[in-house]
């Protein structure tokens, strides 16, 4: 019979580090004690350390030292994207596609793990939209936006689902819809939506509740100008 040989992952010496020890979430040694166990310079070890600072696999910081933060898929997916909306802002309208493909999938899944303390704060994001959006001046409540998507998303042990669906929003930031308005009944009318989707959800009534998440979105490609 024949096998195949397995072979590793290719990772940094210092990444394969941090993978492999879970007291490096306290704190690490020094680059020169790390350098002499790793068997690389310490010129390399810091430059290993900087891949690792950009993708959030660790935090240093000046009394503390380093430590391994818990992995999040968002910091890599984030960095990649800006990129790419750097490289032409028409990137968005693609990353927006797979979120909202996303989010369909993974609706039923998601809405089913919700907490009644998750039901009553997605209640209260409704509310305060609101009270901008009858406020004077009129605000657009996009904190509130991004904090309700994410939320009903929360209770998925995915990250690489969670990371994907943080990183759209630093995208939607970068490209400026947090300041679009869009003019009023547009805004009331995404937000009829989404308080629609959250009736929904508390009621149980999910099948409905992801039809309004589905109409919802496609606002977003026939917004008007």
């Amino acid at each position: 019979m024949l096998t195949r040989e397995r072979t590793s992952p290719q990772i940094s010496e210092f990444l394969r580090y941090l993978a492999s020890h879970e007291e490096a979430e306290g704190s690490l040694p020094s680059l020169n004690d790390l350098s002499r166990e790793l068997g690389i310079s310490v010129a390399g070890l810091r430059e290993q350390l900087e891949v690792a600072r950009a993708l959030g696999l660790v935090e240093v910081r000046p009394r503390t030292g380093t430590r391994r933060l818990a992995y999040s898929f968002a910091p890599a997916v984030k960095q990649s994207l800006v990129y790419a909306l750097a490289l032409n802002q028409s990137h968005f309208e693609k990353y927006s596609e797979l979120r909202n493909h996303i989010e369909a999938a993974y609706w039923d899944e998601a809405v089913t793990l919700l907490t009644e303390e998750d039901k009553r704060e997605l209640q209260n994001i409704i509310a305060r939209a609101f009270n901008k959006l009858s406020g004077n001046p009129v605000q657009v409540p996009h904190e509130e936006h991004r904090k309700l998507h994410l939320l009903i998303y929360s209770r998925l042990n995915n990250p690489f689902v969670t990371g994907l669906l943080e990183a759209y929003w630093e995208a939607y930031e970068a490209v400026g819809l947090n300041m679009y308005a869009g003019g009023m009944d547009y805004l009331e009318e995404v937000w009829g939506f989404h308080k629609t989707m959250v009736q929904n959800i508390c009621n149980g009534n999910y099948a409905a509740g992801r039809k309004a998440l589905i109409t919802h979105i496609d606002l977003l490609a026939i917004r008007p100008s």
